[in-house]
């Protein structure tokens, strides 16, 4: 029998270095908000059963109206807000997983962790990670580094250069078994409690697990054009894929 699968989109950032008055999420696509896209394969996704989206505060009300209904996104069945940092956005999201007025609480499934800002996600993404996760509990998308990598000093002076052999470049989802993400989120959030908010450094999902248990995190095939907005440099390369997305399984306009 299939566990349950749960994915949590993340759209709580900001627009600074877009250098936009709109947040990056809601900014036009194609015609489409950004944030549509990672919602749309989401939405069409044979492995996702729900939806856990997280915005900022002020744009709960918007996203719900503008985004969700607007847009008939069935599988979003709960719109959190974000915290002043990536991780407490996740932990926000995780801590409603197994809520009592969700329609089906996931307690012993999977969790997809996913930039909402990531808006060329494949069903085959997907449905590699889901593989991985049944395996190793633990896994994210990843994909061989193409640049030499230099290890530098806090003055900008090179150090060392590692094998680009054994280099990998992180994206999202991040997939893990839902008790394991809870279990390490917990803990993180027991050490921002004891030592504060500033004590937390972790960048990514992966990283709370491989610090807070000793579950192994295994690196899977994402896709070089799993690409993350960040810049005005990186709207214009997703419009370029954008013109060429027959082999994304569903449709852009």
């Amino acid at each position: 029998m299939k566990k349950r699968c749960t994915a949590i989109v993340l759209a709580a950032g900001g627009g600074r270095r877009m250098n936009s008055t709109v947040a990056k999420q809601f900014m036009l696509l194609g015609g489409k908000p950004l944030l549509w896209y990672s919602l749309q394969a989401v939405e069409q996704s044979e492995i996702i059963d729900d939806c856990i989206l997280v915005t900022g505060k002020e744009a709960v009300p918007y996203v719900k109206k503008e985004i969700v209904e607007k847009y008939g996104f069935g599988k979003v069945d709960s719109v959190v807000p974000g915290g002043r940092e990536r991780w407490e956005s996740v932990a926000n999201a995780i801590s409603v997983l197994g809520a009592t007025d969700r329609a089906v609480p996931n307690r012993d499934g999977y969790v997809f962790i996913h930039d909402g800002a990531r808006p060329f996600l494949t069903e085959e993404i997907l449905g590699r990670t889901y593989e991985a996760v049944q395996k190793y509990h633990a896994c994210v998308a990843a994909v061989p580094t193409k640049d030499t990598i230099k290890l530098a000093n806090e003055e900008g002076i090179a150090l060392s250069t590692p094998d680009r052999r054994l280099l990998w470049s992180v994206q999202t989802p991040q997939v893990f078994d839902t008790e394991l993400i809870v279990k390490a989120y917990g803990a993180l959030h027991e050490k921002a409690e004891r030592e504060g908010f500033g004590a937390v450094t972790v960048t990514d999902d992966a990283s709370v697990v491989e610090v807070f248990t000793d579950c192994p995190v295994k690196l899977t095939e994402g896709s070089y054009e799993n690409i993350k907005i960040t810049t005005p440099e990186d709207m214009k390369i997703a419009e370029m894929f954008l013109k060429k997305s027959v082999d994304i399984p569903f449709s852009f306009c």
